[in-house]
């Protein structure tokens, strides 16, 4: 059977990291299964390897890079002691301690046991999956108007999307962009009224309806987007300096589902700090926060997740 770790933390971003930190730190000798590469949704590092320049992020007065930046973060606890496994929770048992993890496959024993575990999986954007996407992430393509928005002072700018968010995003971007257009794929609009009432008053918003990227134009940045009306079938192409994908996220969680309580967009329920349903298994970080979704927010969760473990454990006995 394999070793049993004081905690085991899963994922590997702004709130695992710093769950690892703080964990060490505590002489727990947490244990990280921090993603895969070649894995969408739990790569290592977390989003903030798909991103360029990060500004908003404390103590970095001329910025840094998204990957520089949890690079730090993986060193620093990789310095107190923490142990890392390049791969993903690919199943789970929750129903007695240890708990068991999988990280090879789902048959067999499990590859890890852990006493205590920290969820820290987080979340993925939902993408268009159109040419020039993927290649243009970070230099013009973003799905974070708070982290990205600045880049973008007196530039045209495209809003994908049609509910709550995109429209967040759009009236937020009207404080630095000439203007924003939302382009939507239906004539009416998913978001709250009181978002399209905003929406429709501010001048610096326009509306593309009934149309959808195909693709996001430029070669080392956005130069554009091509659009095709879904009614008329015409296509054309609209000028942007960026381009925000608002079409939702969607939490790391399929591999705890029928363990710990979700809400009804799978994102893990936490009460009194980070606790979850499970006496003994905690959550921070994206896949328990739908509203904030920061990397400063992320690691304070972290840090909360690990003050919780480590209290946790104590009440436990360690032995």
């Amino acid at each position: 059977m394999p070793e049993t770790h004081q905690v085991v933390i899963l994922g590997s971003g702004p709130a695992g990291l710093t769950a690892a930190i703080y964990t060490a730190r505590a002489n727990l000798s947490p244990f990280v299964v921090e993603g895969e590469p070649s894995s969408t949704s739990d790569q290592p590092g977390g989003q903030l390897m798909l991103t360029t320049e990060v500004e908003n992020y404390p103590g970095f007065v001329d910025g840094v890079l998204g990957p520089d930046l949890m690079g730090r973060f993986r060193d620093q606890a990789a310095r107190f002691g923490a142990e890392f496994l390049t791969s993903k929770a690919r199943r789970v048992d929750l129903s007695s301690r240890p708990f068991g993890v999988w990280t090879h496959s789902t048959e067999g024993d499990p590859d890890v046991l852990a006493r205590s575990l920290i969820v820290a999986t987080g979340a993925r954007a939902l993408m268009l999956n159109v040419p020039g996407e993927a290649r243009l992430m970070g230099h013009g393509v973003s799905t974070c108007a708070t982290c990205d928005g600045f880049f973008f002072r007196n530039q045209k700018i495209v809003v994908v999307g049609g509910g709550d968010s995109a429209l967040e995003e759009a009236s937020f971007l009207t404080r630095f962009g000439e203007n924003v257009t939302v382009v939507h794929r239906r004539k009416e609009l998913r978001a709250s009224k009181i978002m399209q009432d905003r929406a429709f008053a501010n001048d610096k918003i326009d509306f593309r309806w009934d149309a959808v990227v195909t693709e996001i134009l430029g070669d080392a940045k956005v130069r554009g987007v091509a659009l095709t009306n879904l009614v008329t079938n015409e296509q054309d192409t609209l000028e942007a300096d960026g381009v925000f994908v608002a079409i939702g996220h969607v939490p790391n969680t399929t591999v705890f589902a029928g363990m710990l309580d979700m809400d009804e967009n799978g994102y893990i329920r936490t009460t009194d700090g980070t606790r979850t349903n499970v006496d003994g298994v905690f959550a921070c970080g994206d896949v328990q926060d739908h509203v904030y979704r920061q990397a400063i927010t992320a690691a304070g969760s972290g840090c909360m997740a690990a003050i919780d473990v480590e209290r946790w454990l104590e009440a436990q006995g360690r032995g």
